[in-house]
């Protein structure tokens, strides 16, 4: 593996962006899809969050904008990258302001933000717009963004925005794009949709993957409690008594739970912020800000925050709900561990729930350890505990119901 970002190719004002921002290593994902991006290859890259994906693509992306400045038009833009979730754009907006020139324009075109002010923003021409799939073909709709320019085009996290069913919205964007252009498709697994998403999208694409168990468990020491559902809530108030549970992040399956949980941490005494679908992105913006900042101890979320949300220094991810696809485990574990550090996960699991924690077994390529003298902790007899291979990263799932997150 390439050894330091030096040797890739990157432009000098990267490399000192990367210095500062303690980066020296790149990350397999970084070491092999960056040169092909340098080189102006399509790309598709499975990976999921926390492997360093983000900067895989904006450090080409930011490498070609540098080498090859250019005035935009009116309502247009060099580049454009889609997210399934608002919060996913604003984390990739940051990182392009971390590594980029303070010069660089880069507007977010996404719901639950002033679209008056988007526009304005989009009126002179702006270097990158990183959008949702529904704000960036309304504002296409009405001509306020202008998609002729586009030379860059990445899609990010593809099976999610399959999942939340913003399949026809791709399609309509990605036929207003220039036929010449580099294109790059991420996604963390690559079912038979995205597969065809890719094909339709990419032209000679090279294909660069990190499988979740290369990447995740290693460095995330994975525990479960085998409690029924009336006494989580005592458990978790009780696990939480240990200060080594410095900043958490609780998943819940549904909102309604997301919020019964925070009502009741919030209850005991713990500094909470509740974040989900039914919140407004200001609500959003106002949780997360507070968590990353010491204010709130504990984030609890249902799977809207699984991917994407990269908050420094996450010690521990609880399981409150197994999630409902087995998937979904890899990605929400995944927001401790980063950037090289390890971290916990401890999951709740009803007795009668063996089925879904085998399956999730499975899906992360490892047994999760019976937690031993912790409140309310037994596991069910002849509980089997087992290592399963993990699955191939080109291997089809079925496709996930839209969820209520």
């Amino acid at each position: 593996m390439t050894q330091d970002f030096a040797s890739l190719g990157l432009a000098e004002p990267l490399l000192r962006a990367l210095q500062r921002t303690g980066f020296t290593t790149p990350t397999p994902i970084q070491a092999d899809a960056i040169p092909h991006l340098l080189a102006g290859r399509d790309l598709l890259g499975i990976a999921q969050t926390g492997t360093g994906k983000t900067a895989a693509f904006a450090l080409p992306l930011l490498h070609q904008l540098h080498t090859a400045r250019a005035a935009t038009a009116p309502h247009s833009a060099h580049a454009l990258i889609l997210a399934p979730t608002r919060e996913l754009a604003l984390q990739i907006i940051e990182s392009f302001k971390q590594l980029g020139d303070p010069r660089l324009r880069i507007a977010a075109v996404i719901g639950g933000q002033s679209r008056f002010a988007q526009v304005q923003r989009l009126r002179p021409g702006t270097d990158i717009v990183v959008g949702t799939p529904g704000r960036v073909r309304d504002l296409m709709g009405t001509n306020e963004l202008r998609l002729g320019a586009v030379r860059h085009f990445v899609l990010d996290e593809a099976d999610r925005m399959l999942d939340l069913g913003f399949i026809r919205d791709i399609e309509r964007i990605a036929s207003a794009l220039p036929a010449t252009r580099q294109s790059a498709l991420f996604s963390a697994t690559m079912p038979a949709e995205v597969e065809k998403l890719a094909r339709s999208m990419l032209r000679d694409p090279v294909r660069v993957a990190v499988t979740p168990a290369e990447v995740v468990v290693p460095r995330i020491a994975q525990s479960v409690h085998f409690v029924p559902q009336a006494e989580r809530s005592r458990l978790l108030v009780d696990l939480l008594g240990d200060q080594a549970l410095a900043r958490v992040i609780v998943f819940t399956r549904t909102k309604r739970g997301a919020d019964r949980v925070a009502e009741a941490l919030e209850g005991a005494g713990h500094g909470v912020a509740a974040l989900h679908g039914n919140k407004s992105q200001p609500q959003r913006i106002k949780a997360l800000d507070r968590f990353r900042d010491g204010r709130a101890r504990v984030l609890v979320a249902t799977d809207i925050a699984a991917r994407g949300i990269d908050v420094a220094a996450v010690s521990h991810v609880i399981n409150y709900d197994l999630p409902a696809q087995p998937e979904d485990y890899v990605h929400r574990i995944g927001r401790t561990a980063r950037a090289g550090a390890s971290g916990k996960a401890i999951s709740f699991c009803d007795p009668q729930e063996a089925k879904m924690l085998r399956a999730i077994e499975h899906a992360a390529g490892t047994a999760i350890a019976v937690a031993s003298g912790a409140p309310a902790a037994r596991a069910p007899e002849a509980m089997p505990q087992f290592v399963r291979p993990a699955r191939p990263a080109g291997q089809s799932r079925r496709r996930s119901r839209r969820r209520a997150a």
